[in-house]
């Protein structure tokens, strides 16, 4: 019983290392592999909520845990990624302007934490981080024939969208997995890719992540309809 409590924390760490070896991938020149192991990070972070209400394993540990995995997945690591891709041609200050994401990221995800939970299941204040992190990793991964500028525009566009008061409405309730488009997306360029005999150049990770999540759409269908019957 106890092991069930913790499959959703698992999930969570799970998300937590794709962040690690993001910044390690990005470090090292390889920037779409950084990217794909964010968006692979997006896709956990889409299950272990859902897992922890599925298997009755929601706690204060797990709540905790996400935030601080996702500071790294998604405000961290897609820092790095801009950086060594974009801002790195203005030295220290692309360094300094780098590292405003991950800080207000975390205030948007600190905000989050104390607000109201009827607020938090019909929408969220500010774009997330998750959602952020996200458009960032496609924007390195898709965008390396895009003028720099519209990344500059983009990223401190992210920065303070994150931090707003705008409503955006909730996915909680949909009975699909949350970021359901920019995963579609994902999956689709990973299929693309292996048509074009390139998947060499990418971790071997998204051959355990892409069937994974497909059986957990497939599940969630089933559950769905199950529950509407």
């Amino acid at each position: 019983m106890r092991f069930k409590k913790m499959i959703p924390n698992f999930v969570t760490l799970g998300n937590l290392y794709c962040g690690f070896l993001s910044i390690g991938f990005a470090a090292n020149g390889q920037y779409s592999n950084a990217a794909i192991l964010i968006l692979i990070g997006m896709m956990l972070d889409s299950m272990d909520g859902r897992l922890a209400r599925m298997l009755q394993a929601d706690s204060t540990l797990g709540k905790e845990l996400d935030s601080l995995a996702d500071i790294v997945t998604f405000g961290v690591a897609p820092s790095f990624l801009v950086y060594y891709t974009y801002f790195f041609h203005f030295g220290l200050l692309g360094l300094i302007v780098a590292g405003l994401f991950p800080l207000f990221g975390a205030f948007r995800l600190a905000r989050f934490n104390i607000s109201s939970t009827k607020s938090s299941m019909n929408y969220f204040i500010g774009v997330p981080i998750t959602a952020a992190g996200g458009i960032l990793a496609l924007l390195t991964l898709f965008g390396g024939k895009l003028p720099n500028i519209i990344t500059t525009v983009v990223f401190t566009a992210l920065c303070f969208l994150m931090v707003s008061k705008i409503r955006i409405p909730s996915l909680k309730e949909i009975p699909l997995p949350k970021y359901g488009t920019i995963v579609t997306a994902f999956l689709g360029c990973s299929l693309f890719a292996i048509y074009k005999g390139t998947y060499q150049n990418f971790p071997y990770l998204i051959y355990i992540a892409t069937p994974l999540y497909i059986t957990y759409l497939g599940y969630r269908f089933v559950k769905s309809r199950k529950d509407s019957e």
